[in-house]
């Protein structure tokens, strides 16, 4: 015959278990008159068939007729008091458990009407912690038959739903702010306080409580023209203007200086044409119309100033770029002047 327990307890502290079943494995024959020992941080659900008949409490609790109403349907009356049955018990903690971590696997694109590019992608990561708030249901609609159930098992859910509820949130802060990259990083709070209004309902369905979200960081990611681009969110011209103006700040920096420049915009990703369209009057985009605004016309004839400022260097950078040759220019007196031509020949060289 199976071995009959007549105490039932696990005294483990759960750090990262939520529930534990006892026993492990197959089914416990137990006594009526049996112990269940329930510790303070601990609640205990009682099962017989696969229906939960019971939740105790912490305490020391003897399983009887009286005390389990349900049971009275399972054993019958011409049995005795000291007869064995089959049942099991799910200890389940009662801690919360903190520090897990969240994080945005994937960027999260926001739309940003009349705002940007129309979009943006957010990246952030911080913690959250949670409880279990009604152990029958959390046993039955998650854990089932398992002999040990980890917070390691169900965690990936819970970032799965709160990155959903974080994405919907800044959904709706988008439509109310007029710059929601300047602005979201110092609203950390307000933004995590709204993630737990959403996630309320969530947690509670699973039988858990969401106590605490926390956001560690959330900003714009580094990436997010090419990622708008790779999603066909970005038109290709506008996408092109903007690999332009980060070559032209690459070359602007290199400290080899003028000559640096002239081979910037020359190895820009093949777009030095491109850019000189963009200078005369802008990128048309689909239909017709001027790809994110346009660029503003060019003058017949410029100041080293003006010119930078067409191509967003320096002044010092198109000073270098002529005193090498590589963009020709009048000296009068001592002022520079640059024909259109000469800047367009320059930025197709």
């Amino acid at each position: 015959m199976a071995r009959i327990f007549d105490v039932i307890e696990y005294p483990n502290e759960m750090n990262d278990e939520i529930v534990h079943r006892f026993p492990e494995e197959g089914i416990g024959d137990f006594r009526i008159g049996s112990q269940v020992i329930v510790r303070e941080s601990q609640t205990a659900v009682f099962f017989r068939d696969g229906n939960a008949l019971d939740v105790f409490k912490a305490g020391r609790h003897t399983i009887a007729t009286a005390n389990i109403p349900k049971l009275i349907d399972f054993i019958g009356k011409a049995f005795n008091d000291r007869t064995p049955f089959p049942a099991e018990v799910y200890f389940v903690s009662k801690k919360e458990f903190p520090n897990r971590k969240w994080g945005t696997s994937q960027p999260i694109l926001v739309e940003t009407p009349g705002k940007g590019l129309g979009y943006l992608f957010i990246q952030g990561f911080g913690t959250f912690s949670f409880q279990v708030k009604d152990p029958q249901q959390f046993v039955t609609q998650i854990v089932g038959a398992t002999g040990s159930y980890r917070t390691s098992e169900i965690e990936e859910r819970l970032k799965t739903m709160l990155v959903a509820k974080l994405t919907d949130v800044l959904g709706e802060f988008s439509n109310t702010t007029q710059s929601l990259a300047a602005k979201i990083s110092g609203m950390n709070e307000e933004l995590g306080a709204a993630v737990r209004v959403k996630g309320k309902d969530d947690f509670e369905a699973l039988g858990l409580t969401l106590k605490t979200f926390y956001i560690g960081s959330l900003k714009p990611s580094t990436k997010s023209a090419q990622e708008l681009r790779d999603a066909g969110l970005l038109d290709p011209a506008i996408y092109a203007q903007l690999q332009a103006a980060d070559a032209m700040r690459e070359a602007a920096n290199n400290q080899s200086g003028g000559a640096g420049l002239t081979a910037g915009i020359g190895a820009g990703m093949g777009i030095g044409n491109l850019m000189g369209q963009a200078l005369q009057g802008g990128f048309q985009a689909p239909g017709g119309g001027a790809a994110a605004g346009g660029a503003a016309k060019m003058p017949d004839i410029m100041t080293p100033a003006e010119a930078a400022q067409f191509m967003k260097v320096t002044e010092d950078d198109i000073l270098e770029a002529i005193k090498d040759n590589s963009l020709k220019a009048k000296k009068v007196g001592k002022a520079y002047r640059i024909s259109k031509e000469n800047l367009e020949a320059f930025m197709n060289s």
